[in-house]
């Protein structure tokens, strides 16, 4: 114990001290239970760092968009779990995919919601998703004790923008140019063809 040299008591003991019950061998008027809580406030924030890079193919004929190479450089400082954070990037960077190709908030002329269910609210399946190259880099933030920054931002920011330029390099030369979400193989068909969204 602290302040008392050679005073000594088992974990065992004190997990059954610290339980409910009749033997608990506690002094007189201690409750039940052991806990401790402890907060530590960092200064500022600890953003993460990455960069995206989306290699496609893209059909101008029907529209259809294939990612070929997907590669992931990011630095969240000291990486604790590595398992854990190639998960985070992975889910991060299925969502920012789904946000680029598939996912829509579709209404009719009326106001009336047309993407309601997951019938017609496209989200991504392994079948939409690449393998992903991921490159860690390491550098620790001096802004708290263990180095560790953010990890889950960078994964659904960066896809849009890795993919929506990969896809305008691909047609090229047809001068298109993307600004609006999600890129369906319908508008690249249209801005191929030069058309307005909604015409044929």
């Amino acid at each position: 114990m602290v302040g008392v040299p050679g005073a000594v008591i088992s974990l065992a003991r004190l997990a059954q001290a610290a339980r409910p019950g009749w033997d608990h061998s506690r002094p007189p008027g201690v409750e039940a239970g052991l806990e401790a809580t402890r907060y530590w406030e960092p200064p500022t924030v600890t953003w993460s760092y990455a960069a995206h890079v989306a290699i496609v193919e893209v059909d101008p004929e029907t529209g259809h968009i294939k990612i070929d190479k997907y590669v992931i450089a990011h630095d969240c400082g000291t990486v604790v779990n590595p398992l854990l954070v190639e998960g985070q990037l992975a889910g991060g960077t299925a969502q920012g995919i789904g946000g680029i190709l598939l996912e829509e908030i579709g209404y009719d002329a009326d106001g009336q919601l047309l993407t309601g269910s997951l019938t017609d609210y496209l989200v991504p399946t392994a079948s939409d998703i690449p393998d992903m190259q991921m490159i860690h880099q390491h550098s620790p933030s001096p802004l708290n004790p263990l180095g560790v920054k953010g990890v889950g931002e960078g994964g659904a920011v960066a896809p849009p923008a890795a993919i929506t330029n990969a896809i305008c390099d691909a047609l090229s030369m047809f001068g298109v140019e993307f600004n609006a979400t999600p890129i369906t193989p319908e508008r690249v068909v249209q801005a191929v063809r030069g058309l307005r969204p909604g015409t044929t």
